[in-house]
């Protein structure tokens, strides 16, 4: 099962790709995938991993087939084959 990661900005840089293509043998939420991300992309860990999860939504938008998260399952929104994801930072200031 195929799904792809497309990474903008910053994020960009940090992956090391504009396009990440992910092999994965069944359907899993997005917090499952974000570890897979994670492992193909190590300098991402510090984004995706662990307890950083938690603060994802205020750091970046995560799109899945053109839908943000927050109005589908947030992080625990299936992602399954031919899904796409795209990770958009956010940048804050004032």
């Amino acid at each position: 099962m195929t799904v792809r990661a497309r990474f903008m900005g910053s994020l960009r840089s940090l992956s090391g790709k504009e396009l990440l293509t992910l092999n994965l043998l069944k359907s899993m939420p997005l917090k499952q995938v974000l570890q897979k991300i994670a492992d193909e992309a190590p300098k991402l860990k510090q984004v995706f991993g662990g307890s950083q999860q938690a603060k994802l939504g205020t750091s970046m938008l995560i799109l899945v087939n053109g839908k943000e998260i927050s109005v589908l399952e947030g992080l625990e929104t299936t992602i399954k084959k031919d899904d796409e994801l795209v990770f958009v930072p956010v940048l804050h200031g004032g």
